[in-house]
């Protein structure tokens, strides 16, 4: 812990009169976030933005830019000027987005330079309190009997949930049909309002709405069980074998961005992951 203590501050020291030189950051962060509000991506950008700004001694704005499987915002980052100043939250989603698309008008592994991992995120199925569905080996057994009959909603198209619900059905030989929504807002509103029968999210930003016994976790979606609900079965548990898919979130600069610069976003970053 030392050693890391003290090459931090030995890199600051070398860094600081340049970046002083430099002039960064000359003006407001903007990390620029391809889901809509209230996502998880969308609430790890904002818990990070205000430690990130008191060390930067600059403003971070978070932009939601969502739509087209996260095209639009990452364009918007790998076209921007490379000086540190416009960020992408990366996310799974990101790293699959050539599989997706037949051309894309930027390249995931060339025109970003990472700067650093922010966390990793369990996935859940989920139904409303009310639901008939108790357990996910009944969903599984209703969507197998009742083909086309189920539908499970997700956030947008080529999202790590709206895969991650693809996979589950190729997975287990379930057919259901899969509703992408605009935003995980979206999703619990379709969810609670019995517009759909199940979903698959982020585990961390509908726990609210479990803890309210709005909502039921029926199966998580990684190889373990989650830590703050250890008697819900994993999907591979509940049937499905081999079944494991989590999430993460990243942030990165465009390409060419000076090194110096990514170490000091680097060095904050991670000094505000640190902050319990």
């Amino acid at each position: 812990m030392r050693k890391r203590s003290f090459a931090g501050i030995c890199l600051g020291m070398l860094l600081a009169p340049w970046l002083r030189a430099q002039g960064f950051p000359s003006r407001p962060v903007r990390i620029v976030v391809p889901f809509g509000p209230g996502g998880v991506a969308d609430l790890t950008a904002r818990a990070l933005a205000q430690p990130l700004a008191a060390g930067l001694g600059q403003a971070v704005v978070v932009e939601n830019r969502p739509g087209a499987g996260g095209i639009v915002a990452g364009e918007l980052v790998a076209k921007a000027e490379p000086d540190g100043h416009v960020l992408l939250l990366m996310s799974n989603g990101t790293a699959v987005s050539a599989g997706l698309f037949k051309s894309l008008p930027f390249d995931a592994q060339k025109d970003f330079a990472p700067v650093a991992t922010l966390g990793s995120f369990d996935l859940a199925v989920i139904a409303a309190a009310n639901s008939r569905f108790q357990s996910m080996g009944e969903l599984l057994a209703f969507a197998r009997s009742q083909p086309g009959k189920l539908n499970i909603a997700t956030i947008n198209l080529g999202s790590t949930q709206h895969l991650a619900a693809e996979l589950l059905k190729t997975a287990s030989g379930a057919d259901f049909q899969v509703v992408p929504f605009n935003g995980s807002p979206a999703v619990l509103t379709a969810l609670r309002g019995g517009q759909v029968d199940a979903a698959v999210e982020i585990l961390g930003p509908v726990m609210g709405q479990v803890s309210a016994r709005a909502v039921r976790v029926l199966a998580v979606m990684g190889a373990q069980r989650a830590a703050g609900l250890p008697e819900v079965p994993t999907v591979a548990e509940s049937g499905v074998r081999g079944y494991d898919v989590a999430s993460w979130n990243a942030l990165a600069a465009p390409a060419r961005t000076p090194p110096a610069v990514v170490a000091a976003l680097n060095r904050e970053v991670n000094k505000a992951l640190a902050d319990p």
